[in-house]
């Protein structure tokens, strides 16, 4: 008897979302995508849910809870992330759930190296929240997935903001991670039944003025001017 495919709802079928998605749709998974405003004609279905109030009780396998909160501030945090969590875990108590969070969790900025195991005690209201629906996730036995700067086709802040000249070389650290490498390491997560918090990175951190240079020298365009910024400060590129 042939065994029917696995069920799975992608919650934030966003520019990540919908790379996630399509993952698992390759993979022969049954898969359901949700977007806050519009439908989409794709291989599997994508609807139009506000999964931050009250959603119909359904089967799914896994939830993956993906939505960006497009660099709002803390009541759209509270209200897509929090809430969001909140509504998705009480309609499928029975799921598998993953979470994916910020490293913007972590309010070190003084050079040092993070891990999974360091402490999560930021400072900022909306990074609050996030850790607040991190506890929620943990709790349920969930997956949180804490990812730092994302990259992909269309889509690089730090090449945007080189190009049309908003930038200044400061000494810090960046760290990055392509888009296709957060969908497969997500599948990879749900596949082993995987369980806590992992940080999602290229696992290559490299010098910010190192970046500008190497964009400077291949796009034949000047370097940035220096920033009187201190040393390893922590900005959004990082979260």
């Amino acid at each position: 008897m042939q065994q029917s495919p696995r069920k799975i709802l992608v919650a934030g079928c966003g520019y990540v979302g919908r790379a996630v998605a399509e993952l698992f749709h390759r993979e022969a998974w049954e898969v359901e995508g949700w977007t806050a405003t519009h439908e989409a004609d794709e291989p599997f279905k994508i609807r139009a849910v506000d999964f931050t109030k009250s959603v119909a009780a359904n089967h799914f396998d896994v939830v993956i809870q993906c939505a960006s909160s497009r660099g709002g501030n803390a009541d759209d945090y509270r209200r897509i992330y929090l809430e969001g969590a909140r509504c998705l875990t009480s309609a499928f108590p029975q799921a598998q759930f993953l979470f994916t969070s910020s490293t913007s969790v972590y309010a070190q900025a003084g050079g040092e190296w993070v891990d999974e195991e360091s402490a999560a005690e930021p400072d900022r209201a909306t990074g609050k929240i996030l850790r607040e629906t991190e506890e929620l996730i943990l709790s349920r036995g969930g997956i949180v997935a804490r990812l730092v700067g994302i990259y992909g086709p269309h889509r690089s802040a730090l090449l945007q903001k080189f190009l049309d000249g908003k930038v200044s070389l400061e000494e810090r650290f960046i760290n990055q991670v392509h888009r296709d490498d957060i969908a497969t390491a997500l599948k990879l997560l749900i596949e082993t039944k995987a369980h806590g918090i992992f940080n999602v990175s290229d696992n290559h951190p490299i010098p910010l003025r190192e970046c500008y240079k190497w964009l400077a020298t291949h796009l034949k365009k000047s370097l940035p001017p220096p920033t009187g910024l201190p040393p390893n400060r922590k900005t959004r590129e990082q979260q």
